[in-house]
């Protein structure tokens, strides 16, 4: 073999040995894909999570995201130069064990520039605990991802200006907030992937429930089904095996209090949709919760000829009297187009406490509605147990599809359903109920709206809708 010969191997076996460390270009390219990683990497807002049970996939999503943004190659967002990020671990030891295993396993050798390590070897850093990783980017730049841990304390977090910050795990909440500041001036990201293990944490609040309201949060749960890699009869082995609790949060990653949600059956990917123009013809009757110091709740209520009921809108505000919210009413009313008797008034399903005079008030909350042109059935069925029954049957039937979807406008009563819980003495805990309260009046009222005999084009319509919403949720993303 001449030198020539002995230089094309060498070469042509450097390729081969690349192409097979090269885990990356293998990341869901194949036959299989798992589709929620891709609505993850897809997602453009700037604080997202992924709440995943054990061996869901939900840590390589964090893992390939630090690396697209380090190398910049990101197949979804604008790539830059010198990307500097951290990745925060709980501990040093589980830094190593996980997130910095994964890391090492999507980058390749030859992009290290060099590797700063806290102990260990820089020459076998999985068996180490590594400070930085510098990353040769693709626009000439050296991008740095750094290590953080969340026992190191606040103080380690302070200082720096970064792109993005990955939560492997759920953080302490002044480590959270420390890192929203990191990021700020850079107009970075935030991501994390997580088991819920907790309970009932600030990240339940401030990004399952997005109380604050964030055009910015984002999230997607992860079932063992989510994962394609996975052998089926294994996990059915496992299922075997644990508690409906531990399956709750190792499978499926959802969030639990000590007691259980009332609504388990609510499924944000299927009983919320997307808004459409609903027919004049589908308008059934408007369901109030009243309130002065707490929320008023106000939902709108359409029904189709398959007696589907859709919320359509809501008007869900504290601290006001009874006609600023009539007013309210009054202009989502006309900018829906909805239906009013002769006098140019709306009807709607009230709480029967509202037909109540105190002494401090010569009339009732529903007498003052009618003088603001609300027309006020106080005439509901207050069953509890009765009501969540039923509404627990429109969430998911024992057969065939739901017949309760929520417009994804109405947040404030989707943040209920997701967030109602047992209490004790089997009662609900009475607490950010006002929704759910006007809900099972309505849903005891038996609403049923016959066709006429001829069927509208728009009603026609409505069968082409619902198979629309039934299209798979990763063509785009929708927390």
């Amino acid at each position: 073999m001449n030198e020539l010969e002995r230089r094309l191997l060498q070469i042509e076996n450097e390729l081969v040995r690349r192409k097979e460390s090269d885990h990356l270009a293998k990341y869901n390219a194949g036959r299989k894909k798992h589709k929620k990683q891709l609505a993850f990497h897809r997602c453009r807002k700037r604080n997202r999570w992924v709440f995943g049970g054990n061996r869901t996939g939900k840590t390589e999503c964090g893992a390939v995201e630090c690396v697209y943004m380090a190398r910049g190659i990101h197949p979804y967002r604008k790539n830059k130069k010198d990307v500097f990020g951290w990745v925060v671990s709980l501990s040093a030891q589980v830094q190593r064990d996980v997130a910095q295993k994964k890391l090492l396993y999507y980058i390749r050798p030859d992009w290290i520039e060099d590797i700063v390590m806290l102990s260990g070897r820089k020459d076998a850093p999985e068996y180490g605990v590594i400070d930085q990783i510098r990353i040769r980017n693709v626009f000439g730049g050296i991008s740095v991802i750094g290590f953080r841990t969340c026992d190191q304390g606040r103080e380690k977090f302070q200082g720096s200006s970064l792109d993005f910050v990955w939560f492997d795990e759920e953080p302490p909440k002044e480590i959270y907030e420390e890192c929203r500041m990191r990021v700020l001036d850079r107009k970075g990201d935030l991501f994390g992937t997580m088991t819920p293990l907790k309970g009932l944490t600030f990240i339940y609040e401030e990004i399952y429930l997005n109380t604050s309201g964030s055009e910015e949060v984002w999230y997607e749960f992860m079932d063992w089904s989510d994962n394609p890699f996975l052998d089926r009869k294994e996990t059915a082995l496992l299922e075997r095996t644990l508690s409906a609790e531990q399956l709750e949060s190792r499978k499926s990653g959802k969030f639990r209090s000590g007691t259980g949600l009332v609504y388990p059956e609510f499924d944000e990917n299927v009983n919320v949709i997307d808004p459409f123009d609903v027919p004049a013809e589908w308008q059934d009757t408007i369901s109030i919760d009243p309130g002065l110091n707490n929320p008023l709740s106000a939902h709108w209520y359409a029904v189709d000829y398959d007696n589907r009921i859709y919320v359509i809108a809501e008007h869900y505000e504290a601290g006001r009297d009874v006609a600023y919210h009539a007013a309210k009413i009054r202009e989502i009313s006309a900018k829906l187009g909805w239906k009013t008797d002769a006098k140019g008034r709306v009807r709607a399903l009230i709480d029967s406490a509202a037909e109540q005079r105190t002494l401090a008030a010569m009339k009732s909350v529903s007498e003052l509605f009618y003088e603001h042109g609300i027309l006020t059935d106080a005439r509901v069925n207050k069953d509890m147990f009765s009501g969540i029954q039923r509404v627990k049957g429109l969430l998911a039937p024992v057969s065939g599809e739901p017949r309760l979807y929520i417009f994804r406008t109405c947040v404030n009563m989707i943040r209920e359903l997701k967030s109602y819980w047992w209490g004790e003495g089997d009662r609900p805990v009475k607490r950010d109920d006002h929704a759910m309260d006007e809900l099972r009046y309505y849903a005891m009222s038996k609403p049923e709206n016959k066709p006429p005999v001829t069927v509208s084009e728009t009603a026609k319509a409505k069968e082409k809708l619902i198979r629309k919403r039934k299209l798979s949720r990763y063509e785009g993303v929708y927390h």
